[in-house]
């Protein structure tokens, strides 16, 4: 299902790519090239992501990813919201953040095997410098031209801009609700590794009765943590699971 979406996702932002490009040659407005190319990014990143589902990560596969969803998306979508204000100075700064996009996506060393269907996780594959540095600042700055340009134009095109605005505060959601681990928490629960599951575990582990006789706990907790404890000994198996890390998947828009 993650690899349909993410093709049906890399499909119609290419289409909407396209779109803007032959809006572009009719009308050469700067904008519309900047937006183009900023959904051909996209789709790059959504196409990436359906293959990584479908087939297996790779460094390619994540390198692609990263500069597509990563780098790029988001700061072009910024230039393009301020050449549509008269900014023209953002294009040469723009051509430049592109080459060194593709520089660091290209060259920056893996710190780690990529492996599986599961997004690997940026923080464990790239150091902070250089690639999560300028992905930071790349959807930071262009971030914040969508909005301050949104927002100061939102008299003259209420409708688009409202959604716009809509659109980045779901991101922003979604982004936060990731930094707080709750697609961790449901990827765990679904492996049958929930938090309160590995407290359990841990709890098994040590052997003590001293949490089941804890009031900090209420009364059926403490039963079922002293009946668990009761049946279940202590195996060397258990405490390598009950210490196994959690493996916890990255951000659209943020990949830094």
């Amino acid at each position: 299902m993650d690899a349909l979406l993410a093709f049906a996702a890399a499909l119609v932002s290419l289409r909407l790519s396209g779109d803007l490009l032959r809006r572009f040659r009719d009308r050469r407005a700067p904008e519309l090239a900047a937006w183009s190319a900023a959904l051909a990014a996209y789709a790059l990143a959504a196409g990436a992501l359906a293959w990584g589902a479908a087939a297996g990560w790779s460094d390619v596969a994540f390198r692609v990813y990263y500069l597509g969803g990563g780098l790029l998306t988001a700061a072009l979508l910024g230039t393009g919201s301020l050449l549509l204000v008269g900014r023209t100075w953002v294009t040469p700064v723009a051509l430049v953040y592109a080459g060194l996009a593709v520089g660091v996506a290209l060259a920056v060393p893996l710190e780690s095997e990529i492996a599986g269907t599961g997004i690997p996780e940026t923080q464990g594959v790239l150091d902070l410098w250089p690639a999560r540095v300028v992905a930071i600042a790349g959807n930071s700055l262009g971030t914040l031209a969508v909005l301050v340009v949104a927002v100061v134009t939102l008299p003259s095109r209420p409708l688009g801009n409202a959604l716009i605005l809509a659109g980045v505060g779901v991101a922003a959601v979604g982004s936060g609700l990731a930094g707080l681990g709750v697609g961790a928490l449901a990827h765990h629960r679904a492996r049958g590794r929930s938090p309160l599951r590995r407290f359990r575990r841990a709890y098994e582990c040590l052997g003590s009765s001293s949490l089941s006789r804890s009031r900090l706990l209420p009364a059926a907790a403490r039963r079922s943590f002293s009946q668990t404890a009761t049946r279940t000994p202590t195996t060397a198996r258990t405490i390598n699971d009950s210490t196994t890390a959690p493996v916890i998947p990255p951000c659209a828009i943020s990949h830094a």
